[in-house]
């Protein structure tokens, strides 16, 4: 029996490893993700609108393009994306646009940030798995002795409060990280979200003046 324990108190720990390295996977993820789809400022954002603006100004649409050919900043995904959709017309290209952030961008960093909550859930219950197997262990000892080790009873319980303690160590810092990526998405969304605004403006000004049909 005491085997038993054993062999599952060392894959409680594996466990908790492998989860802790999977948490922390999701968040680098998630945090390289986020600065990847952002400019690191509003003067660099603004600084590639400008460049759009003066091809779209004079209706080359596709040198517009290749501004933002292989860029892989939501702004700029966004706008080759209205730009190379333009026969759609003003209203649909916008609305197409909003999809494409809603669901390319900020429903991809749920979907990531989703597995972080995951690890979150998971870390504490599996430390509390481990608590009710040390603490199984420990009564299996006073059951089956009349005389018990104390060092060996001392073992059970150590074991059971390190799994509750990793499991939360593991949580805690997950959740800061969590909330710190939130903030971070937040800005994200009201940058690319203020960038996408003024290059539709600019869109919707060279349309008029350069007609799509021509």
């Amino acid at each position: 029996m005491d085997s038993i324990f054993l062999i599952v108190g060392y894959a409680i720990y594996a466990v908790l490893f492998l989860i802790a390295l999977w948490g922390a996977y999701c968040v680098v993820m998630v945090w390289s993700r986020v600065r990847q789809k952002q400019f690191q400022s509003e003067e660099q954002q603004t600084v590639f609108l400008e460049a759009v603006e003066e091809p779209l100004s004079r209706g080359e649409y596709e040198t517009a393009s290749e501004v933002c050919e292989g860029d892989r900043r939501a702004t700029c995904q966004l706008s080759q994306l209205a730009i190379n959709n333009r026969k759609l017309g003003f209203a649909k290209v916008k609305q197409l646009v909003a999809d494409r952030f809603q669901r390319d961008v900020l429903q991809d960093l749920e979907y990531r940030l989703s597995w972080v909550y995951t690890v979150i859930k998971a870390a504490p219950m599996i430390g509390l798995l481990g608590t009710v197997i040390g603490m199984m262990g420990a009564f299996a000892k006073l059951a089956g002795a009349d005389q018990v080790d104390a060092s060996a009873l001392a073992n059970d319980i150590m074991f059971a409060l390190i799994t509750t303690a990793c499991g939360l160590a593991i949580a805690i810092p997950l959740v800061l990280a969590v909330a710190f990526i939130n903030i971070k998405i937040r800005k994200m969304e009201d940058l690319v979200a203020f960038g996408i605004n003024q290059f539709l403006e600019i869109f919707k000004e060279a349309s008029i003046r350069h007609p799509i049909s021509q």
